[in-house]
């Protein structure tokens, strides 16, 4: 019997040793990759000895770019200089999309999951996770009677919240058509940049609630009773109507179960593209709820239900929303967006009829790049 133990407990080791070889983080030898040079240039590196080609693409980077193999079977790229930033990148290996197995670093987008990297020393550190007090960041499940579902929500609390009996105000932050509620934390880096904001003294502790703005779904894919469905971009309700029309389910959530001041001076809305027509036309349609609107690279493009109620009378709507009165309207896009024109005449109408707004034009394209330093620079606006 103890022979057959101790037989036992050999083979045990063994099948330990061995899973523990195969969950190696560090990757193939101990491959380092992406590695971060002082300069800010950036190597990275794959062990694939048996295919032919191999590139990078990623958010640095405008194509694509080749690698190149060594005697040892490790094909290696390093970058230019590299602006502080958060960046995400893939590997193309004999024409299949695949992450770099030595960085377990990777976020979500829509259905692609990319790996991630981060540069520091400038815009970047705002996108760190550095040695100051954090907030609390919450998955919620509320009711929504308008969609007549429950969904889900993500709601960050600043640093001192729970232990407070202040109350606080409120920033509604929006994704876009490829996002859901975990969009801003995974890719914009919300909680990162109102920590360190509110750290640094340019911003006043708020409440920031990320919704889902695709009304057919309860939550992010994977985290409600539909299951593990593949996702897709452009869901049957973009632009129909029931984000704005069902909105005031969230405000009433909210102020249900947070302490938050309760009037338009402290809540705050913004959202990018698909989410910046969704803050057009939601705070068009709440008189006097916000006095805070921020419309990042804003989808200012035709309704797919142009009669539904919210989406009609807009300039009248737009001339009541002035009337009421407001703090900031701020309006940011890339030079290089593919809407900034459609940008343009929207700001060609507000021109015309007097409506005041702040214009922030900034180099690239519709990336997050842009949308986090938007937001960046909104937070610090808010509830002064």
């Amino acid at each position: 019997m103890k022979k057959i133990w101790l037989i036992f407990f050999i083979s045990m080791m063994v099948i330990s040793l061995r899973a523990q070889q195969n969950l190696d983080f560090s990757g193939s030898g101990g491959i380092i990759s992406p590695e971060i040079h002082p300069n800010n240039t950036v190597t990275f590196r794959l062990n694939a000895p048996n295919v032919k080609t191999v590139a990078v693409q990623g958010d640095f980077i405008s194509e694509t770019a080749n690698m190149v193999k060594g005697t040892d079977g490790i094909w290696t790229y390093t970058s230019a200089v590299l602006p502080s930033e958060f960046y995400s990148y893939s590997f193309i290996a004999d024409g299949l999309k695949i992450n770099d197995p030595n960085n377990v670093y990777v976020v979500r987008d829509v259905a692609s999951v990319f790996n991630v990297f981060l540069i520091g020393g400038g815009q970047g550190d705002l996108y760190k996770v550095n040695d100051v007090p954090h907030g609390t960041v919450a998955r919620r499940w509320y009711d929504s009677p308008g969609l007549k579902m429950t969904r889900r929500i993500t709601i960050y609390t600043p640093p001192g919240y729970e232990a407070s009996n202040a109350n606080y105000p409120v920033l509604y932050l929006l994704h876009g058509v490829g996002g859901d509620e975990e969009a801003w934390m995974a890719l914009g880096r919300a909680s990162q940049i109102m920590d360190n904001l509110i750290a640094l003294g340019k911003a006043k502790p708020m409440i920031v609630v990320m919704t889902n703005g695709h009304t057919g779904n309860a939550a992010a894919p994977g985290e409600s009773s539909k299951g593990f469905y593949k996702p897709v971009m452009m869901t049957p309700d973009v632009f129909n109507g029931d984000m704005e029309t069902s909105f005031g389910d969230v405000i009433q959530f909210v102020e249900n179960n947070y302490r938050v001041h309760k009037d338009k001076a402290h809540r705050a809305i913004a959202g990018l593209s698909m989410g910046g027509q969704h803050t057009m036309y939601i705070s068009a349609n709440y008189p006097n709820t916000f006095d805070y609107m921020g419309l990042f690279s804003p989808a200012i493009v035709k309704p797919n239900n142009p009669n539904a109620t919210v989406y009609k009378d807009l300039d009248g709507k737009l001339n009541a929303q002035m009337k009421n009165g407001y703090r900031l309207y701020w309006i940011g896009i890339g030079k290089a967006d593919f809407l900034i024109n459609n940008v343009n005449e929207y700001r060609d109408k507000l021109d015309k009829m007097g409506m005041k707004y702040v214009y922030r034009e900034s180099s690239g394209g519709h990336t997050w790049a842009n949308w986090r330093i938007y937001s960046s620079e909104f937070v610090p606006l808010l509830f002064q």
